[in-house]
């Protein structure tokens, strides 16, 4: 059944989820993935510039961070010859791709995603020398850095890790990172509720996806009066407390008796304790009868129907945000899961996850395809939340072990897997599970959203199938699907 995750049916592995050591250099595979990004761009650019000429043409707006990793990854095709003779030369150019003029700190910015390029390329190839030549090109002043400069930054830090690991501890560092105060603040970082609930309201989709998950939880638990919602991971409760508050606004026309929240967690997380203490006071100060609880478990192969104390008079939902992608790798735990839940057969199930293939046995094409997803992230971060220098530092930490884990980890260590709605639906067919279609009042409601916020219009909203794609400037970031059980 796992096979489904296996997205290059031509190198598979023994294993479900073991992948392959050995990359031929200059992966031919690899290089189409960068050429198909960098034409992207390309097309980009003849639409904004309507200019195919090498005469240098200003660009109408700054690049986005994307279409720098993208000008990078076209440059790179464009004279890959230069970077396999061991000299490592860069061709000085005071334009851009197809004449397109940029300025000295672009310039600055798709050289450096050169370097990585490049660096990933021999590390791919098991030219773990190679790859530590270019990464000592780096110099490093994390603070006041471009954003694409920083998401370098974290990648070049996971490929420096991942050398290390694979040549028996040699120390291999980029040069400025072991007195960068900055990389220090990131690693101790760890986000506190208040902060976590401030910094999810600064993003554009964010706002979109709980809006929408909110609404189609509303819509198909409407004729019921006693609620049961069964949150995979709550977190802080964000979408819980929207919840409550759409529940309480039906209170005239069909009251809730009673609205019955259980929370999944792991022994010993305290926040789980007091995110149920946030939520029974903003229940009280709705009116709005509650209970709350908290099953907990050391891993999904422990959940158990029982431990839901399920009413036959309850509707039943199921929300799991970014929960089913860190147990790809963990066939059981998956498994026993959605057997349980196929048991439970709630109302409705709704599931986020990112819109990204990172789960590729090939290293190179995985790093390729999250440079370019994390690159659309960091941009976001920069429109959206670059003046609360807190606030991003703790977003960036994040997203930072997200980087690590697809780069730096193999096999086994790489416990989160990111892959896409097309997977998904694939295996959830396998449970008898069908697509529900979000509503056009969702929708519509879901676009006012982003009319809320001054970057509202860079963050898209694209349909595949019935589900909601939600994305920054065209990329796609996350899906937000619904389900229910035949």
């Amino acid at each position: 059944m796992l096979k489904e995750f296996n997205l290059e049916p031509a190198m598979q592995p023994k294993q479900p989820f073991q992948e392959t050591k050995q990359v031929p250099p200059s992966s031919l595979a690899s290089l189409e993935l960068l050429r198909n990004y960098g034409s992207r761009f390309k097309r980009l650019r003849k639409e904004s510039v309507g200019n195919d000429t090498e005469t240098c043409v200003s660009p109408q707006k700054k690049l986005s961070t994307e279409e720098i990793i993208r000008l990078a990854g076209a440059r790179y095709i464009q004279h890959s010859a230069q970077w396999h003779d061991g000299s490592f030369r860069l061709p000085i150019y005071g334009y851009g791709l197809g004449g397109l003029c940029l300025t000295e700190e672009e310039n600055r910015d798709v050289e450096l995603a050169q370097f990585l390029l490049a660096a990933a390329e021999r590390v791919g190839c098991q030219q773990h020398e190679r790859a530590c030549m270019l990464l000592n090109h780096f110099q490093w002043n994390y603070y006041g850095a471009s954003p694409v400069q920083r998401v370098i930054f974290h990648f070049a830090n996971a490929l420096g890790e991942r050398i290390r690991k694979v040549t028996e501890g040699r120390i291999i560092s980029l040069k400025g990172c072991e007195k960068n105060k900055e990389r220090e603040l990131i690693e101790r970082l760890v986000i506190d509720t208040n902060m976590a609930v401030i910094c999810h309201q600064k993003i554009p989709f964010n706002q979109v996806m709980q809006f929408a998950g909110v609404q189609a939880i509303v819509e198909h638990v409407a004729s019921h009066t006693k609620i049961h919602i069964i949150n995979l991971d709550i977190g802080c409760g964000v979408l819980c407390t929207g919840l409550m508050q759409a529940l309480a606004e039906r209170q005239e026309n069909k009251p809730v008796k009673l609205l019955k929240i259980t929370a999944i967690g792991v022994p010993g997380k305290t926040e789980l304790e007091e995110t149920g203490k946030r939520l029974i006071s903003f229940a009280e100060s709705l009116n709005l009868p509650f209970l709350y609880k908290v099953v907990f478990v050391t891993d999904m192969i422990e959940i158990k129907v029982e431990q839901f104390e399920l009413e036959d008079n309850e509707a039943v939902a199921v929300y799991s945000p970014y929960v089913l992608r860190t147990m790809v790798s963990n066939s059981d735990s998956l498994e026993n899961l959605m057997r349980v839940i196929r048991k439970i057969r709630p109302s409705i199930m709704v599931v986020l996850e990112l819109e990204a293939n990172h789960n590729s046995p090939s290293f190179v094409n995985r790093f390729i395809e999250a440079l370019f997803f994390y690159a659309a992230y960091f941009d976001c971060i920069e429109t959206c939340i670059n003046q609360d220098y807190e606030c991003r530092m703790r977003i960036e930490a994040i997203l930072c072990e997200g980087i690590r884990n697809i780069v730096a980890m193999e096999d086994r260590e790489r416990l989160v897997r990111n892959v896409k709605i097309d997977v998904w639906r694939r295996f959830f067919a396998r449970y008898r599970m069908v697509e529900i279609a979000f509503s056009e009042s969702s929708l519509y409601h879901a676009n006012l959203v982003t009319e809320k916020f001054d970057s509202g219009k860079f963050c898209t909203m694209d349909k595949n199938g019935k589900s909601l794609i939600v994305g920054w400037k065209g990329t796609p970031i996350h899906s937000i699907s619904a389900w229910k059980f035949l």
